[in-house]
């Protein structure tokens, strides 16, 4: 797990190690344990890299690193099947130095080209250059764990790339708020664009979207050509019919199974998060099934005692049905003061409420007790419906196939496990006319915008753009699955995690977002995600010999959140929103009359948290 930087440019002084290293020493949170640049003969291409040692912990692992006289790489990320590709390329001659997956990856570039990304079970973001055919070769992995940010300017003719954009300003590059974006977030709460995932909340700087190749190509005399292209996506249409829920369980069983064994493969200890909810719980659960219950786990959790949403009880369990080590830690509105600056440092984009700040601190926790990688049950929520939202989407999509009995039965289920029902005569005319409601959404939206009763006038006609509010055409669950992982969603929350773990240089792992485990949920019937009230029906049936019944059949939905309503109320995290939102008045964003508006003190998963934004944006500004 590193940081990456590199420069491209057939003008030689743009290109020099002073200003990699520039660019890594803003990075070196995400690799402490050393630097590395590589220029080539001709002074055209630079890579910097900052190392955080994972696998082959030996100067062997040290990047950038070349490979047959031809290819060089700085990479960061981490396949998790590196070990079974490595043996199939040496049977195919191909011979290794070293034993870490960096080598790898470019061995198995130099064998199956671009085609080798299909290849990888990982989360990575790298850059290749070939010398042969003056080409950058670059790729981010299927669902965007890892960062990859761009900026190619004509004027000055170059190419400039980095994990984090922190890295461009130390390169001198300008640093200036995208209003577009900004104003999204504002007033919608959106931090991506459903419609252009290439944007980001700084204008000219770009975003590779997850799933997808850049291929750049220097040119001296012609102008350079660039190709971004998808190299996968998710198939959400073919349902795999042939599975009964038995054989579903046990198939999930196996992909799992492998997906965390593959993520234990490391040279430094590993820890978990466990927050107390069936993800993370599970992915306890598998680790010590899978090391037979030997050694202890070390496991990281944020509690708030007294908070009507603590889950120390749940975690308890947790902790006392596999004997494991469970480290706490509780934050405080005092520590979200002393740290605010600093986390919105490392976000470096807004984020949504203060919910990613109890994420911040466990990964903390997990560096002052020595546990480099963390794994995290990020995803499942995405890909196995387990937000309460989904459920009005299945109803719809067994209503429009005519099963009303099953639908009524669902509903009455749903309501007898204490689920919020919002159900009324619209829900109807979504499940039969779907396009016309994804169009009355969109409308929606939009009016949330324009009657938005804190923006100015000024900012919100030069900076509205009508086709960036975008909702689905929503036939199927599967539909608003596939957005939330593939689209918009669940991007958001592996910036967090990336950026969160980062910055106290801790590696995150995801064994929900095995590919193929994703792939294979797709391919179940929408039953096996949503049944009989409960979400992740077929999570909650593969761990019913794992887990207590508790945590397994759960009803309520967490997740890590701590009392931003209570923290809002402290004096100086009022003091701080009131600062920023006279900084957003006097940029013409906000309209002056909201400075004598009182603080709305709210929950992290509100909506209209508008306070909570106004002081994050004033702090990215």
């Amino acid at each position: 797990m590193c940081g990456i930087a590199g420069i491209l440019s057939p003008d030689i002084k743009n290109v020099n190690q002073q200003r990699l290293q520039k660019m890594t020493d803003a990075l070196q949170h995400r690799g402490p344990e050393g630097d590395g640049f590589w220029i080539n003969s001709e002074g055209t291409v630079g890579f910097g890299h900052r190392r955080l040692s994972i696998i082959d912990l030996s100067e062997a692992g040290a990047q950038p690193m070349h490979y047959l006289d031809r290819f060089t790489i700085t990479y960061n990320g981490e396949i998790y099947n590196y070990l079974e590709i490595k043996e199939s390329l040496i049977r195919q001659g191909y011979t290794f130095s070293s034993h870490c997956d960096t080598e790898v990856v470019l061995a198995a570039y130099a064998c199956y080209g671009k085609d080798c990304l299909s290849y990888f079970d990982g989360m990575f973001a790298f850059a290749i250059w070939d010398r042969q055919e003056r080409t950058l070769f670059c790729a981010r992995d299927r669902f965007g764990e890892k960062p990859f940010y761009y900026k190619y300017s004509y004027t000055n003719n170059e190419f400039v790339f980095a994990s984090e954009m922190k890295a461009f300003w130390a390169a001198g590059i300008r640093k200036k708020m995208d209003n577009e974006m900004l104003l999204n977030y504002l007033t919608l709460g959106w931090v991506q664009n459903p419609v252009n995932k290439q944007q980001t909340f700084f204008e000219d700087i770009h975003s590779l979207p997850p799933s997808h190749y850049l291929l750049y190509k220097l040119e001296e005399n012609n102008e350079p050509y660039l190709e971004i292209k998808s190299y996968w996506d998710i198939d959400k249409e073919t349902q795999t019919n042939t599975f009964s829920l038995n054989d579903a369980k046990e198939k999930f069983i196996e992909l799992f199974s492998v997906s965390v064994q593959r993520r234990l493969r490391s040279d430094v200890p590993i820890g978990s998060s466990l927050s107390g909810g069936l993800d993370s719980s599970a992915i306890v659960a598998m680790v010590n099934k899978l090391l037979h219950g030997k050694g202890r786990q070390q496991t990281f959790s944020a509690v708030f005692p007294g908070f009507e949403k603590d889950e120390s009880k749940q975690i308890e369990e947790v902790v006392k049905q596999f004997k494991i080590e469970n480290y706490q830690v509780t934050p405080t509105a005092d520590d979200l003061i002393n740290d605010f600056e600093r986390l919105v440092y490392h976000q470096e984009e807004p984020f949504q409420s203060s919910s990613i700040y109890a994420q911040f601190k466990v990964y903390e926790l997990a560096k002052q007790h020595n546990a480099t990688v963390i794994l995290d049950g990020q995803g499942a929520d995405e890909t196995m419906a387990g937000y309460t939202k989904y459920y009005h989407w299945y109803w719809q999509e067994i209503i429009a196939s005519h099963q009303w009995k099953e639908a009524k039965k669902e509903i009455e289920l749903t309501r007898q496990n204490g689920q919020p029902i919002n159900w009324s005569w619209r829900n109807y005319i979504a499940a039969f006319l779907p396009q016309v409601a994804a169009n009355h959404l969109q409308k929606t939206y939009y009016n949330k915008q324009a009657g938005h009763p804190d923006i100015t006038a000024d900012f919100f006609s030069g900076n509205y753009d009508k086709s960036n509010i975008y909702k689905p055409t929503v036939t199927k669950l599967n539909d608003i699955l596939y957005f939330n992982t593939m689209q918009f969603g669940l991007e958001e929350l592996l910036r967090y995690a990336d950026r969160n773990s980062m910055a106290h240089s801790r590696e995150v792992r995801l064994p929900f977002l095995n590919h193929e485990l994703v792939q294979f949920i797709f391919s179940v019937p929408s039953s096996y995600k949503i049944f009989e009230g409960f979400t992740k029906q077929i999570l909650r049936l593969s761990m019913q010999d794992l887990l207590p019944e508790s945590i397994v059949w759960r009803k309520d939905k967490i997740g890590f959140e701590p009392p931003q309503k209570q923290w809002m109320q402290h004096g100086r995290v009022e003091e701080m929103i009131r600062e920023s939102k006279s900084k957003l008045v006097k940029q013409g964003i906000l309209k002056a009359e909201v400075l004598q508006k009182p603080i709305r003190h709210q929950s992290a998963h509100d909506a209209g948290n508008f306070d909570m934004r106004y002081l994050c944006a004033s702090q990215c500004l």
